[in-house]
């Protein structure tokens, strides 16, 4: 079995972990409506995706 020669430092063991957190989504202005939603995503108000007609409109509730 495979046993570390040496212990991890804090500051090595830090670099490599960096990647792991959680990125914060982006939203953009959708261009039709004017609401908010993410980016290569259905605007499910209007359920239209680039243009087209994807989904039938949401209602309001």
């Amino acid at each position: 079995m495979a046993v570390p020669k040496r212990k991890v430092s804090p500051h090595r063991r830090g670099n490599r972990r960096s990647h792991d957190k959680l990125g914060v989504d982006t939203y953009v202005e959708d261009q039709e409506s004017g609401e908010l939603r993410r980016r290569h995503h259905i605007d499910l108000s209007s359920g239209k995706y680039r243009g087209r007609q994807i989904l039938e409109p949401k209602g309001d509730f």
